[in-house]
């Protein structure tokens, strides 16, 4: 009987925890090509060339279709059980915190522009998966159809995860939303299978970020001179990429380039979550390479500056502050 019972608790407990399993943060953004054909883009002046970038909070305020179709995509990752962010509020916080600020350049002081529009929005909404969505609503004699293009994009690489792309059938009285819905619906189930190989691999094999380590040109060292971190006196780079070997997930990363004042590092795999004071904290590449800066400081003294360059690198900048 006391068999039974524990038997029981185990089969219950591993129930609840296979329910618990954390799925993706997904964020749904109109493409770049929907929003810059359509008007709702920004143009910089940056060292001559003239850059345009889509303009999010403009397409929201003022594309009616967009919005619907947008919160039915929303409803239907939900229904799925998958969390989402929703883009007009992210929009907001990112209104509230001045990074909208940083995304303008001065036409008379030709100041660069600090992050892209998708990149302060990945950094604010803390998403791991991008739903990069195109539509068009066509006509069919009488009946409108909708073509679309729905893109599941790593929001650390940028790279395709999953994605489907096709047109509804005709109707005469749908709004733009049921079309999208009629038209991806069939195909949703493996759009979203696509998402959790994704994920699953995350977890399994660590999230892929790119970290740049630099030298300041007035430090009196590189990195070919040596210091002792307590495990030997080695050469700098190596104590560096003994650190990675160690703090990666299963030791997973490419070194790519390695001179006295640089080193290229490149499909650095990063855990997604970690236990901190006793709660499971989420890491990025912010929190991941700040370790790598405290350890230099604490065994090399060696300070060094952390630079962000979008959601999935990091610069670290060793000589000073």
């Amino acid at each position: 009987m006391k068999k039974t019972v524990i038997t029981s608790i185990l089969i219950l407990s591993s129930i609840l925890l296979s329910g618990q399993a954390k799925k993706p943060t997904i964020m749904v953004i109109p493409s770049d090509q929907y929003c810059i054909s359509r008007g709702y883009k920004m143009s910089f002046a940056n060292q001559g060339m003239t850059i345009t970038l889509p303009d999010y909070r403009a397409a929201m305020q003022n594309d009616a279709n967009l919005r619907l179709v947008i919160t039915k995509m929303g409803q239907m990752m939900a229904d799925r059980g998958f969390p989402l962010k929703d883009l007009e509020a992210e929009m907001r916080n990112l209104m509230q915190e001045g990074a909208e600020s940083a995304m303008l350049t001065s036409s008379s002081s030709g100041s660069e522009m600090a992050e892209s529009p998708i990149d302060a929005l990945k950094r604010v909404a803390k998403a791991d998966i991008i739903l990069d969505l195109d539509f068009d609503i066509k006509m069919q004699g009488p009946s409108k159809y909708i073509v679309f293009n729905l893109r599941g994009l790593d929001a650390y690489t940028a790279k395709q995860v999953s994605g489907v792309a096709g047109a509804g059938k005709p109707s005469t009285a749908a709004t733009p939303e049921i079309l999208l819905e009629e038209a991806v619906l069939s195909q949703m189930d493996g759009f979203n299978a696509g998402l959790m190989r994704h994920f699953d691999d995350l977890f399994d094999n660590g999230r892929e970020v790119k970290v740049l380590v630099k030298v300041f040109s007035n430090w009196g060292d590189n990195l070919e001179s040596e210091f002792d971190d307590g495990a030997g006196t080695r050469e700098l780079s190596f104590i560096i990429e003994d650190w990675f070997a160690d703090n990666c997930v299963k030791g997973r990363f490419n070194l790519s380039d390695a001179t006295e004042n640089q080193m290229r590092l490149e499909q650095v795999r990063i855990p997604v979550m970690r236990l901190q004071g006793g709660r499971e904290r989420a890491v990025d590449t912010r929190s991941f390479v700040s370790e790598l800066r405290k350890y230099l400081n604490d065994k090399c003294q060696i300070e060094s500056k952390l630079y962000l360059r979008g959601l999935g690198e990091a610069w670290l900048i060793v000589g000073e502050k």
